[in-house]
């Protein structure tokens, strides 16, 4: 059932404000917290200094206060991990409902065109509000976050940002920055739109020709195997256009807002490669080899 804009908007605005009370909740968690990391520092100070020769009670009277004050401050930590997530649920939510009523509009043919700055700016904020996966103790990365790839039976959904590579001479193939409109499972196609309007051109390709992007960035401190690792051979966006070209990784992000630095195949340099480049992770992929290869 289609979603009107007035229910999207009511949706919108019954999240915006659970997430208004989560955020007042997730404050007072933390100051909490704070006074809850505040005491053990305080009572492991006290044990450091006490005298060795205290009795044994008197030990084992400290030592089950800093216990205590481990426990209290385990709950604590966790009751915040859970604040946050459910406010993380909420934006996510919110993202969603937005995107579905984009979505619509567009296959409505209320398709608004984007100047190419407009573009740019449109890219690097999609990029930089990209999900950040916080996984939990030993949860390994899941597909699409940073450099996993997708399953093999992975069907990216409507509105999935891919690289496509599609024909654009006949001699000539691309991979573009493409908007995925629909799945077509009697031919296992997609159906797809260049991201740049002006060009205004959509494509029916086989599942081969699509990659889709990254849903969620990885964060190196924590998750630093779902990152491409320095000398890795990959497709990436060039700044300032809607196209994917082989690059190396030269360096890898420093925290989850940085993005990579790569060097792009150019035999106009001597090294057959252009000076760094700084691309986000959402538009940095596996390359593939052979006929579907970035050229």
């Amino acid at each position: 059932m289609p979603l009107t804009a007035d229910v999207a908007a009511q949706q919108v605005q019954e999240r915006l404000r659970t997430l208004h009370r989560f955020i007042y909740d997730i404050e007072a968690e933390r100051a909490r917290n704070e006074q809850c990391i505040e005491s053990i520092l305080r009572a492991e100070k006290a044990s450091e200094s006490s005298p060795s020769n205290e009795d044994s009670s008197g030990t084992s009277q400290q030592q089950m206060q800093l216990k205590n004050l481990y426990k209290a401050g385990l709950t604590a930590a966790e009751q915040e991990e859970r604040l946050l997530r459910a406010a993380l649920l909420r934006i996510y939510e919110i993202r969603s409902i937005k995107n579905e009523r984009r979505i619509q509009a567009r296959h409505a043919g209320n398709k608004e065109t984007i100047g190419c700055g407009a573009l740019m700016k449109m890219l690097l904020s999609a990029a930089q509000t990209l999900p950040l996966h916080v996984g939990r103790v030993g949860e390994r990365a899941p597909q699409l976050c940073g450099a996993v790839p997708a399953d093999p039976g992975h069907i990216a959904r409507a509105g999935d940002a891919v690289a496509a590579l599609v024909r654009v001479s006949e001699k000539e193939e691309n991979w573009i920055l493409a908007e995925v409109v629909s799945w077509l499972p009697a031919q296992g196609k997609y159906e797809v739109d260049d991201i740049d309007e002006e060009q205004k051109n959509r494509h029916v390709l086989s599942k081969r020709r699509v990659v889709p992007l990254p849903l969620m960035r990885a964060d190196p401190r924590t998750d630093e195997h779902a990152l491409f690792p320095k000398g890795a051979v990959v497709m990436a966006l060039y700044p300032q256009t809607t196209c994917f070209y082989r690059a190396i990784v030269n360096r890898l992000p420093a925290s989850a807002a940085d993005p990579y630095e790569v060097l792009f195949e150019d035999s106009s340099y001597a090294d057959g490669y252009s000076p760094p480049e700084r691309v986000a992770q959402r538009y940095v992929i596996a390359i593939k080899e052979g006929k579907g290869r970035a050229t």
